[in-house]
């Protein structure tokens, strides 16, 4: 008895056992798990006391209503939290270089919407055989384990991944429909108050607190001003569409944007108020040396930021030097 004991908690213990204590362990819940994974609750139930059996403690605490990990339990979610994720991840690139050649992005939207897809028709053309996915999110991804494999995000380089290279920064300016400036004169920075301004509604936070108008109005002195109203938009392209259709000052208008919006007219309108300071966008990417297909698209995507940096002019600075090609 004592042999069929020690050789039952040597051998491998099966995944499947694996996949449904990971469930019950994030659920704290035997039916909630059993949903998740398409089993009846008394299947996954065996498939826990058998995982017990094998690693020969028990890795629940099961009261009338809950259940909850003990310390074995808590142990073994640990690296299974850790070790699943990597094992869908190997299969699927193990999948997709068996099939069609894909590359899998993430961005925000607007940065999708008037940069990225604009150009992206290029690289399709290039590269017919390479079928292109994006993501338009920015929550924060691993991209060791998450399904995709390359994250486009906005923000300072100090808060990007060590693994994060560079694209560009961007000039900002405020602009307005020369339509809604007609019959108007706009002789100095506080005239601005006569107007709707267009604001995000996330602006003011920590990290993004340099792109409202209360900034602009304290660098010049204006501290007190209020405009007419305020329009908050969720989404950059949205702030950008309402200050084209005439209705409002845009608070933040990126040199990028033209080649995908019609700005170029109220662009010189606005200059003229002297608002212009550099950001930094980062992207970064994972697994790029073992897929072709995700190496050309950062080639191709390290090309375009080139580009785009001759078109605004930006010149490195000593900050940010060592991710400028």
């Amino acid at each position: 008895m004592q042999h069929s004991q020690t050789h039952l908690r040597t051998r491998p213990i099966s995944a499947g056992h694996l996949r449904a204590f990971e469930a019950v362990a994030r659920h704290l819940n035997f039916r909630a798990a059993a949903e998740e994974m398409a089993l009846t609750q008394s299947a996954v139930s065996r498939q826990i006391q058998s995982l017990e059996e094998e690693v020969g403690v028990p890795l629940f605490l099961r009261h009338t209503r809950a259940v909850e990990l003990t310390s074995a339990g808590a142990q073994l979610l640990m690296a299974v939290s850790q070790s699943l994720p990597r094992i869908d991840g190997a299969v699927r690139q193990i999948r997709q270089s068996a099939g069609r050649r894909a590359v899998a992005l993430t961005t925000f939207a607007s940065f999708a919407s008037m940069w990225l897809i604009p150009r992206l028709e290029q690289f399709q053309r290039d590269n017919p055989d390479i079928d292109i996915r994006i993501d338009a999110s920015d929550n924060t991804l691993d991209l060791e384990v998450a399904d995709v494999d390359l994250a486009l995000r906005y923000g300072p380089m100090a808060t990007m991944p060590a693994q994060a290279v560079r694209m560009f920064g961007e000039q900002l300016t405020p602009v307005v429909s020369p339509r809604l400036l007609k019959g108007r004169a706009l002789a100095k920075p506080s005239d601005v108050a006569e107007f709707a301004l267009i604001e995000a509604g996330d602006a003011h936070q920590t990290h993004l607190e340099w792109l409202t108008w209360r900034r602009w109005f304290d660098e010049h002195g204006l501290s007190k001003l209020q405009p007419k109203r305020w329009l908050y938009f969720n989404y950059a392209y949205q702030m950008v569409q309402a200050a084209l259709t005439g209705r409002a000052w845009c608070s933040r208008a990126c040199r990028w944007w033209p080649r995908a919006w019609p700005m170029a007219t109220c662009w010189s309108r606005c200059r003229s108020c002297g608002w212009t300071r550099p950001w930094r966008t980062g992207w970064s990417w994972a697994r790029a040396a073992q897929r072709p297909e995700i190496r050309a698209f950062c080639e191709w995507l390290m090309l375009q930021s080139r580009i785009t940096r001759q078109v605004i002019g930006e010149v490195p600075d000593p900050d940010t030097v060592d991710y400028i090609d």
